[in-house]
């Protein structure tokens, strides 16, 4: 079969989308960092639509590959074109699939093999925005606090190596600095990753990284860039074989690398930028003034939910999220855990009908089409759990109120940690904080009880801060962690009021 490829466009059949601009006459004004599936699924399909919708060819893209190869090698031969294809179950129980091929993605550039490539390219007169879907790990930053881990590898390599950095806070930090020697104009970094106040985040692990390098430059950056506040959502599970086979069935033409997504997507930006934008607008994003109490709904109502689905439907044997959200126990705890204990600790949104939003949620999670791997969302736990349940957690005790459910979601963290479910298959913990979490769980395992094992469990600061020293934290834990070591998920599920 043929390649997808700029000169086989016309042999698309005629329900694929596909670029309707001049795409040699783009010009790179967005650098994206961690140009995974996610990014290629969301910010390139709201991107596509604003040139198309006003012709402005301005706003192409760079990818960046912080880490491996696979993407470049798949795109390339394809002049940066692949197909986005999004699904969800029909009413007649098949499958409702749409495909769009997509072309502001002008080239990919791979970090570790010529990391001058990527300074040069942040530091290019086209370049306005640099944009990051690195995951939370991503942003090296103690999860419990938010702040920089000056004392990371990584970072303290990028400090000291200005010309091969490793991180995206070291190609930021140290592009800027080219841009500013050149008396280029300043930046918007756009962070579009699940952090609360992910701007405001990006920009103190910046300042914080360029401080000790040059205090003239922290303070341009400081005076001059910009850090947008975002929220975005759409689920996006990673492309499988049978998906490019498909897509390859309904194309004609074979694409190597795909992605594959929900209908549903929502992005709200802070409408702050240092050296314009694009009409994002005309894709469906929203500019506000204020992103962080849509950030804090995404954060808790549907990252925290999601999370607390993945573990303990990995650990019930169900590997994906619309099969978890199939065991009636289930959908019942994450609908009560939303409802009762989620929702009081958000702030008001005019418009917003937060039962219409939670039932919603629950119809997404359970879409047939996406087959989203469980094991896929419940990556880098210690990363994810400070702001998507934690946060949570402490409003809720510092108003008093119980944590019962919130309780099960955490447990449910731990009891996937020991690296089997529920019927002993064995399962990889991949989190960069593996070997310490290890290690934390071998010292819970030499306590007298659960509840003594717990309590030192949670005194592990780097994810749980404090928390660890609050009795009614440790207590709600440690009663679910019990029942889930003695009767398993589905009984302790079944056991709740």
């Amino acid at each position: 079969m043929e390649r997808l490829h700029p000169s086989r466009l016309d042999a698309l059949p005629a329900d694929v989308a596909r670029p309707r601009f001049d795409r040699n006459a783009l010009r790179a004004g967005i650098v994206h960092l961690g140009v995974g599936a996610f990014q290629r699924a969301h910010l390139a399909v709201v991107n596509e639509a604003a040139i198309e919708a006003g012709d402005d060819l301005r706003w192409g893209t760079i990818g960046v590959s912080l880490r491996q190869p696979d993407t470049r090698a798949a795109l390339a031969p394809q002049g940066g074109l692949y197909t986005v294809a999004l699904r969800d179950g029909g009413a007649d129980g098949g499958l409702n699939e749409s495909l769009q091929v997509i072309g502001n993605l002008i080239d990919v550039l791979v970090a570790p093999d010529d990391p001058a490539a990527v300074l040069e390219r942040i530091a290019h007169p086209d370049t306005r925005i640099v944009s990051l879907t690195v995951t939370e790990k991503g942003y090296h930053r103690e999860p419990s606090t938010g702040t920089l881990n000056a004392h990371d590898a990584d970072i303290v390599h990028d400090r000291s190596h200005p010309r091969s950095p490793r991180t995206a806070l070291g190609f930021i930090v140290h592009g800027l600095q080219l841009r500013r020697e050149r008396r280029l104009g300043p930046l918007t970094l756009l962070s579009c990753d699940n952090l609360p106040a992910n701007g405001t985040t990006l920009r103190a692990l910046v300042l914080a990284f360029a401080e000790p390098l040059d205090a003239g430059l922290r303070a341009w950056i400081a005076s001059h860039c910009t850090f947008p506040n975002s929220m975005v959502d759409r689920i996006v599970p990673r492309t499988t074989d049978a998906d490019r086979a498909q897509i390859a069935q309904r194309l004609g033409l074979e694409d190597a690398w795909p992605v594959v997504g929900e209908p549903f997507l929502d992005w709200v930006i802070q409408d702050r930028f240092a050296s314009g934008r694009p009409d994002w607008g005309a894709g469906g994003a929203r500019f506000v003034d204020d992103a962080e109490p849509f950030e804090r709904l995404k954060l808790r109502m549907v990252n925290g939910p999601h999370s607390a689905l993945a573990y303990l439907g990995a650990m019930a044997g169900l590997r994906t999220v619309d099969r978890a959200i199939a065991l009636p126990d289930l959908h019942r705890y994450l609908e009560t855990l939303m409802r009762e204990e989620i929702a009081p600790t958000l702030p008001e949104l005019p418009g917003l009908d937060l039962d219409a939003y939670r039932t919603r949620l629950l119809h997404r999670f359970a879409n047939p089409a996406l087959q989203h791997q469980t094991h896929q969302i419940a990556m880098d736990g210690s990363q994810k759990l400070p702001q998507r349940l934690l946060g949570t957690v402490r409003d809720r005790l510092a108003a008093g109120e119980p944590i019962d459910r919130l309780g099960l979601a955490i447990a449910g963290w731990i009891h996937y940690l020991r690296g089997s479910d529920d019927a002993g298959l064995a399962h990889p913990i991949q989190d960069p904080l593996a070997g310490a979490l290890a290690e934390q769980l071998a010292l819970a395992a030499e306590a007298g009880s659960v509840h003594d094992g717990i309590a030192r469990f949670t005194r592990f600061t780097p994810v749980f801060g404090d928390l660890g020293d609050e009795p009614r934290f440790v207590s709600a834990v440690a009663r679910h962690a019990l029942s889930l070591k003695q009767r398993g998920v589905r009984a302790t599920l079944e056991a709740l009021p």
